[in-house]
């Protein structure tokens, strides 16, 4: 008798596929636009001065003023829309109150995505917006834009804006009080929150 494993079964695969958004499905999906792209992409920078790996998710008051963001690194090994959602809203959990009670929502989630490679989509950017999506509407937010940070700059999914800085390799070693210190295999030390007052 042989033990072994049972592959992956074609519902599961699917089940899988159902959670990653299509660049089409995305521009589809009524989007907000950003006010001002690249403030908010220096804006989020500057406060957790992502590296590869990291996503930093980001509340917006309706006036445009940030209200909470959080900084996390990707788990290895995870491609999964449903592991994204979950960990979305878990750290917005940690920095925002949710906004269930309200009947349309009023603030909007944006996810800045740092990694490798090249600007344009990829599957594994498409889990990550089925996974904002999911998050928005179970924390009660809009869903708001999807940004890479990429080695050749910053670019807005499904809106095509886009700046050569800052880029993946912008960040550096800092121990300033208020800025976030990478280890030297550019792993971050801690994860970074900020609430506005």
């Amino acid at each position: 008798m042989t033990f072994g494993f049972a592959p992956q079964t074609s519902s599961a695969a699917a089940s899988r596929l159902t959670r990653i958004l299509g660049p089409d499905e995305w521009a589809a999906s009524s989007i907000p636009l950003l006010h001002n792209p690249r403030e908010v992409v220096n804006d989020l920078f500057a406060r957790h001065l992502p590296s590869p790996a990291t996503a930093v998710v980001a509340v917006f008051a309706p006036d445009g003023r940030p209200a909470a963001s959080a900084s996390f690194a990707q788990r290895p090994g995870t491609s999964d829309g449903w592991e994204h959602r979950n960990a979305i809203l878990a750290h917005l959990r940690r920095v925002l109150p949710h906004d269930l009670r309200l009947r349309t929502p009023v603030r909007t989630a944006v996810l800045l995505m740092c990694r490798d490679g090249a600007p344009e989509w990829t599957e594994a950017d498409g889990a990550w917006m089925w996974g904002l999506r999911d998050a928005c509407s179970l924390h009660g937010l809009r869903c708001g834009a999807y940004i890479t940070l990429t080695p050749g700059g910053w670019r807005v999914l499904g809106d095509g804006r886009e700046g050569r800085t800052p880029h993946t390799g912008s960040w550096s070693r800092r121990d300033r009080e208020g800025a976030l210190v990478h280890s030297d295999d550019g792993a971050p030390e801690a994860v970074r929150r900020h609430t506005a007052r």
